[in-house]
Parts: C-alpha cells; structure tokens; sequence
C-alpha cells in the first residue's frame, strides 16, 4: 500500500488529493505514531473512523487497537468528531 506524506489536512485539501478511505487511513497513522508531530489518538481515532466508514478495512483494525488505549470518553469525542466531519464532508 502507498504511503502519502502530507503535514495536514489542509495541505491535501489545497493539493487537490480529496478526503478518500485512503488519506483519511493515512490521517489516523500520522497521529497515532506521532509522524509529523505529538501522538493524539483521539484525532487517529477519528480518522481511522472516517477510513473505516469509506471502506477501508485495515483502518478498522487499527482503530481498535487504539481504542484499547483510550478511555470511554476519549472514544466517546474521537466518535463525535468523525461524525460531525463525516456530516460535512
């Protein structure tokens, strides 16, 4: 699987790359291992989310192993924030 290395969100939206499964796996990567900057599992959370709901399944897998280190109620924001992005994008 390709790997993409893009500092941002913003940045991949400017270069025109979409919010696919794809980049929204690579989203939950960078936060989960720190790449680019500090580990934030509530943002990899959410984005193995927002890669999950389209479709890619090894963001499902990834997003449970995270979720082993989370409390409830990170899991509960990580939960709240992929939907409010989902309703948007």
């Amino acid at each position: 699987m390709a790997r993409f290395e893009i500092p941002s969100l913003e940045t991949a939206q400017f270069a025109g790359a979409g919010i696919n499964a794809e980049l929204s796996f690579e989203m939950g990567i960078q936060y989960s291992s720190g790449r680019g900057g500090s580990v934030n599992l509530i943002e990899a959370h959410k984005w193995f989310n927002i890669a999950a709901a389209r479709g890619n399944r090894d963001a499902v897998r990834m997003r449970g192993e995270i979720a082993a280190e989370m409390s409830a109620a990170e899991i509960a924001e990580a939960q709240r924030a992929a939907r409010a992005f989902l309703a948007v994008h």
